[in-house]
């Protein structure tokens, strides 16, 4: 577990350094492009826009994530269960008390969000207090713990902030066309920014949105086999998983943040939700493993 620590924390600089790289390019293109900066200064803006973007993700993306879900702090008495399951695993698994949230949503859901142990936040729906048992509510914050210890919350909500801005971005060019830039320079080293800026911009979004997918897909099988390992109860779980996958989007969810929750969370059509519960394999853009094949990898657990 320490060596899988260790590669994560590995993997999050050079996952977080791809997506930085990608961030200035965007940037440095439209700095060139609509703010008549020469390549000098537009590769300054670039780097100083995307360094700033990076801390300002690092320090506050809880805050931005919270934020976006409208979030609140659990409430000592009404949501006294949901804290007491908290304490109990955090005892088990030596971790320190993460912040407890509640959005008031009717389906059920959770995600974990942080830069890393001792400044993590759990935030759980509320459908997920009213509907799921207490070995099952048990699991999915057992879940969400194993994403803290794994170091995956850091990484997960960084590079979604990232992810945004640089669709964010893309889509603004590409909504505001070739108004108010160099389209029509003819000298020749423009014309191949020119060129090579339009591929990145349509390119860029794409290949940032697999990099957030391939890593929400990937920790979640370590944070399912971290659950089992905090509360010995696979039954639990995969009984959980089985519930939410079935239910309601979360309201406050879409494409950018879904891939932080316990299971897909933005709106799907029922055909959609069938075949993301009933394929053997995810997809390359599935913010999430299919439920089968989790559950399959949690009875496969010895």
């Amino acid at each position: 577990m320490f060596e899988v620590i260790r590669q994560n924390k590995i993997k999050t600089g050079i996952y977080v350094a791809l997506s930085f790289s990608l961030l200035s390019a965007v940037v440095y293109f439209l700095a060139w492009y609509w703010g008549g900066f020469g390549l000098g200064s537009a590769l300054l803006i670039a780097v100083l826009f995307s360094t700033i973007s990076t801390l300002i993700s690092y320090w506050n993306s809880d805050k931005i994530i919270l934020g976006i879900t409208k979030a609140h702090p659990a409430d000592e008495t009404d949501n006294k269960r949901v804290i007491d399951a908290m304490e109990g695993l955090c005892i088990a698994s030596g971790l320190p008390m993460p912040k407890v949230y509640v959005i008031d949503d009717e389906s059920m859901n959770a995600f974990a969000t942080g830069r890393d142990p001792h400044h993590a936040v759990v935030c759980v729906t509320r459908g997920l207090l009213d509907r799921l048992d207490y070995y099952q509510l048990e699991a999915v914050l057992a879940h969400e713990l194993g994403h803290i210890r794994n170091y995956d919350i850091l990484l997960s909500t960084v590079v979604t902030v990232l992810v945004g801005m640089i669709v964010l971005l893309a889509h603004l060019f590409l909504r505001i066309g070739f108004r108010g830039g160099r389209g029509r320079s003819n000298n020749n080293s423009n014309a191949i920014i020119m060129v090579v800026g339009l591929i990145l911009v349509i390119v860029a979004p794409i290949f940032a949105q697999i990099i957030k997918f391939a890593i929400s897909r990937k920790r979640e099988y370590m944070a399912d086999a971290s659950s089992v390992e905090f509360t010995r109860n696979p039954e639990a779980l995969i009984s959980a998983l089985e519930l939410i996958s079935s239910d309601s989007a979360v309201e406050c969810a879409d494409p950018a943040t879904s891939s932080i929750f316990f299971a897909e969370a933005h709106a799907m059509t029922d055909t959609q939700r069938m075949r993301m519960n009933s394929k053997q394999k995810s997809g390359l853009f599935d913010t999430h493993p299919s439920i089968n094949e989790r559950i399959k990898a949690i009875k496969d657990i010895h």
